[in-house]
């Protein structure tokens, strides 16, 4: 059975910093992409930004230049450090991982529970 788990989130004013962390736990065999993914209400859900096993990294547009998505192979985790917030970042961010597992024959994808990120004054 695999989980992923995310932490980090909260109310923070604009201008302000906060840091996502997500763990994936369970029988994970190797873990390839990462990504996080938010959805803000009555929107549909975006990616934000997505890192590969090897580091290479792409972000939004909308996020370009104040997220920085980074990863720690060796502990199953991605991160996400958000610098400069504005009000319109506020959503639910997910985690998103592409992982096989000792159960499964191949590829899975999954979604952590989400966690909810506020940025108002």
């Amino acid at each position: 059975q695999v989980q992923l788990v995310e932490s980090g989130g909260g109310l923070v004013q604009p201008g302000g910093s906060l840091r996502l962390s997500c763990a994936a736990s369970g029988s994970i065999f190797n873990v390839y992409v990462m990504r996080w993914y938010r959805q803000a209400p009555g929107k549909q859900r975006e990616l934000v930004a997505g890192i590969s096993r090897g580091g290479m990294t792409n972000y939004s547009d909308s996020v370009k230049g104040r997220f920085t998505i980074s990863r720690d192979n060796a502990k199953s985790m991605v991160y996400l450090q958000m610098n400069s917030l504005k009000p319109k970042d506020t959503a639910v961010y997910y985690c998103n991982v592409d992982l096989q597992s000792y159960a499964s024959s191949g590829m899975g994808n999954y979604w952590g529970q989400g966690t909810q990120v506020t940025v108002s004054s």
